[in-house]
């Protein structure tokens, strides 16, 4: 058998939307954790620095801040195990169903050991319709962690907003000094903290610092990130939903 027959075989038998969706969920998932994590170290620093000296202002903000660390932890090390489960349940479902050239046929003289493995995963876990709903609760979460995702990227906009503004006093007729960013107001701290806004060239003056501009594109980048897991796992849907439709009509899988 010559190399490019056999690099022909190896490609007819990937599962090219397992594979796909598993590329884009470890890259989502790593660019959500890792920026959003930085993001909120950022976020931390910028609150204590400008917008409040009294720490039981800001208390229960570090407590919820490293909350949600705790909780990227846990999400990357969940979604990559996830992940290698799903493209082992690909890789499983290719080598049992049919395909051009033989494709399913399988034999001790053809076996291979990543067959025997996604074999025994498959056996292990069931058949892809508990993939089918796992996949779709998971996803149904995700929509909301997208969703919260899209909440410091709309308040460090509003804020970099204001700092145009403030930049350029002719594209506005407020007062320079009217032009504030509030933290009380998107409840990051209570209505009692001190100063808890920034307003005028003050304002203007942190928006120009590196920790502004680093934590405003590392919120974007985490938002990215959840975007793109999102597109995963609804690939993972339609990858896994297809697998038990052809494993049902083969006679392999289970009814609903």
């Amino acid at each position: 058998m010559g190399l490019l027959e056999c690099c022909a075989r190896c490609l007819i038998g990937a599962p090219f939307a397992s594979l796909v969706a598993t590329g884009l969920c470890f890259f989502g998932v790593a660019l959500f954790c890792g920026c959003g994590h930085e993001a909120l170290t950022g976020t931390e620093q910028l609150i204590e620095t400008y917008f409040s000296k009294n720490y039981q202002d800001y208390e229960f903000l570090i407590d919820v801040i490293h909350g949600f660390q705790y909780f990227i932890y846990g999400t990357a090390a969940f979604f990559f195990l996830y992940g290698a489960l799903l493209l082992a349940e690909g890789f499983y479902t290719t080598t049992v169903t049919g395909g051009p050239k033989g494709r399913g046929a399988r034999g001790p003289q053809r076996a291979h050991s990543w067959q025997r493995v996604c074999h025994c995963l498959g056996k292990w876990l069931g058949h892809p319709d508990k993939f089918v709903g796992i996949t779709y609760v998971l996803t149904i979460i995700w929509l909301l962690v997208f969703a919260c995702s899209a909440v410091p990227v709309y308040i460090y906009f509003n804020t970099w907003t204001t700092c145009q503004s403030i930049g350029n006093p002719t594209k506005t007729s407020a007062s320079i000094g009217t032009l504030c960013a509030d933290a009380r107001m998107y409840g990051i701290l209570p209505w009692n903290a001190f100063p808890g806004k920034v307003c005028g060239s003050n304002l203007l003056s942190i928006c120009k610092t590196s920790e502004f501009q680093m934590t405003f594109h590392l919120f974007i980048a985490a938002f990215v990130g959840a975007a793109a897991t999102l597109v995963s796992l609804v690939t993972f849907i339609i990858a896994t939903t297809y697998n038990f439709a052809v494993l049902r009509l083969m006679g392999r899988g289970t009814k609903f």
